[in-house]
C-alpha cells in the first residue's frame, strides 16, 4: 500500500541526515518556487503602476523582508528536520494549534493548486485545443499530482528540467519584446497604469511570497546545515525576485499591460504557452506537496492515526484537479486570500518561541539527539491563540504599513511579552504517536 501510494517523505518524523540533499539541489527548487509565473505576474503588476527605479527599490525592500523571515523559519526547519505544522507543536501552538495550522495550509494551498491548474488549462485549451478547458485542467492537475506523490526526489528532477526551461523561455520573451524598444527609454518611462506607491509595491513583493516563507521548513528540513539555508535563500529568493520580477516590470512598460498572458503571447506567440506551463508546474508541485503535509498532520492530530503522505497527496491532487475542471475554485479566491492573513503571525510566533522564549526548546533538543520528536506536546497554548488572533485582525483591519509584516511583528511582540509575563503555558498534554526515530530511507 505504501509503495503504491508513493513516498511518505518523513511527513511526521525528522528527516535523518542520510536523507538530506546538497544546498544546490534544494536551492534549485527554492528558485523554481520563487521564479514561477506568479512572480512574473507580480513584476508586471508592479511595473504597470511604478517607474523602473521605484520598482527596483520595492523589490529590494520586499526581498530583504522575505529573506529575513525565510532564513529564520528555515533555520528552525533544518535544525529540527520537521515540517511547519509539526514544528508548531513545540514552537508555541501545541498539538491543537498545529492541527489548525495544518488544516489552513492544506485548504489554502490545495485551493491555489486548483486555481493555477485552471490557469494552465485556459492556455492549453486556447493554443492547443483537442480538449475543453475542464479536460486540460484534469490532465495538468493529475500530471503534477503524479510527480508530487513520488516525493521530494521526483520534485527535484522536475525542478532541474522546468526551471531552466522557464528561464530560457522567459529570456526569449524578454529579448523578443525588448529588442523592439529602446531599453533606456523603457527604464526612464512613466508607468503605463494607475500609480502605485513605494509602500504598496513593497507590500505586494513581501506579501506575494509570505505563505511560502512560512512553510519553508517543508523544504529546508532536507538541507544539511544552517549555512545551506542562508545560501539557498540568498540565491533562490534574490534571483527569483529580481530576475523574473524586474523582467515583468520592463515588459509591462513595453507592452503597456499587466496581463501576463497578453505579454508573453504578444512577444513569442505560442511559446508563451510553454512559459505558462513551465512556470505554473514548478510552483504547483510545492502547493500540492505542502498541502499534503499539512493535511497529514491534521489527520494524525485529530484521529491519532498516521496517514500516508503519498496517499493523502494523491487524493488532494484529484480533488483539486476536479474542482479546477468544474470551475468552482474561482469562487474561492477571496476566501483563500483571507486565509492568507492567518499565516504571517504563525512565523512570528514560531520565531519568538524558538529563539527568544524557548519554553519547549529543551524538549526539541533532547529529542533531536535521539533522532526523534519529543514524546509529548502541549495540547493547547491559550496565550498563542490570543496572540495569533489579535495579530491576524491587526493585519486585516489596520490600514497602515505592510499588512503581512504588521501581523507578523505584532504576533512576535505579543508572544515575547506573554513569555516574559509567564503566560506561555500549555494546557493539557498529548502523547506524540511518532516519538521514535525515523526509519532509514
Amino acid at each position: 500500500m505504501a509503495s503504491a501510494a508513493g513516498v511518505d517523505d518523513y511527513a511526521l518524523t525528522r528527516v535523518p541526515g542520510s536523507a538530506r540533499y546538497s544546498w544546490w539541489s534544494v536551492a534549485v527548487q527554492r528558485f523554481g518556487q520563487v521564479s514561477a509565473l506568479s512572480q512574473f505576474l507580480l513584476g508586471a503588476t508592479i511595473g504597470f503602476g511604478m517607474s523602473f527605479g521605484n520598482a527596483v527599490l520595492a523589490f529590494t525592500l520586499g526581498s530583504v523582508i522575505l529573506e529575513l523571515i525565510t532564513v529564520l523559519v528555515g533555520v528552525i526547519g533544518v535544525r529540527e528536520g520537521l515540517t511547519t505544522s509539526m514544528i508548531a507543536r513545540w514552537t508555541g501552538f501545541g498539538r491543537g494549534g498545529s492541527a489548525l495550522i495544518g488544516l489552513a495550509i492544506g485548504i489554502s494551498l490545495i485551493g491555489w493548486f486548483g486555481i493555477q491548474s485552471a490557469v494552465s488549462a485556459q492556455g492549453l485549451a486556447a493554443l492547443v485545443g483537442g480538449l475543453p478547458e475542464w479536460g486540460w485542467a484534469l490532465v495538468f492537475g493529475l500530471v503534477v499530482t503524479a510527480i508530487v506523490v513520488r516525493g521530494f526526489h521526483s520534485m527535484a528532477w522536475t525542478a532541474y528540467l522546468m526551471v531552466p526551461a522557464f528561464l530560457i523561455l522567459v529570456g526569449w520573451s524578454v529579448v523578443s519584446e525588448l529588442t523592439r524598444h529602446d531599453l533606456g527609454a523603457l527604464v526612464a518611462s512613466a508607468p503605463p497604469g494607475p500609480p502605485l506607491s513605494l509602500l504598496q509595491g513593497t507590500t505586494l513583493v513581501a506579501g506575494g511570497f509570505i505563505v511560502g516563507a512560512v512553510i519553508t521548513p517543508a523544504m529546508t528540513r532536507f538541507n544539511r546545515t544552517t549555512g545551506d539555508v542562508v545560501k539557498q535563500t540568498l540565491v533562490g529568493v534574490t534571483l527569483g525576485e529580481y530576475v523574473i520580477g524586474l523582467a515583468g516590470v520592463l515588459l509591462a512598460h513595453a507592452v503597456g499591460t499587466a496581463q501576463i498572458t497578453t505579454i508573453v503571447t504578444s512577444s513569442v506567440g505560442w511559446v508563451g504557452l510553454l512559459i505558462v506551463i513551465a512556470g505554473t508546474m514548478k510552483i504547483n508541485d510545492w502547493n500540492l506537496y505542502s498541502s499534503g503535509l499539512g493535511v497529514v498532520n491534521f489527520i494524525g492530530t485529530v484521529s491519532g492515526k498516521r496517514a500516508h503522505r503519498g496517499l493523502v497527496t494523491a487524493v488532494l491532487g484529484v480533488v483539486g484537479s476536479v474542482l479546477a475542471a468544474a470551475g468552482i475554485l474561482s469562487k474561492f479566491t477571496d476566501f483563500l486570500t483571507v486565509l492568507g492573513v492567518a499565516f504571517p503571525p504563525v512565523a512570528g510566533i514560531m520565531v519568538a518561541e524558538y529563539f527568544v522564549v524557548k519554553q519547549w526548546r529543551g524538549d526539541l533538543a533532547e529529542a533531536r539527539a535521539r533522532g526523534a520528536v519529543p514524546a509529548d506536546a502541549p495540547l493547547w497554548v491559550p496565550a498563542t491563540i490570543v496572540a495569533w488572533l489579535a495579530a491576524a485582525l491587526f493585519g486585516e483591519f489596520v490600514d497602515w504599513g505592510l499588512p503581512s509584516i504588521n501581523s507578523l511583528v505584532v504576533a512576535f511582540v505579543l508572544y515575547v511579552a506573554a513569555g516574559k509575563l509567564g503566560l506561555v503555558r500549555g494546557v493539557g498534554k498529548s502523547r506524540t504517536a511518532d516519538a521514535e526515530p525515523a526509519p532509514a530511507p
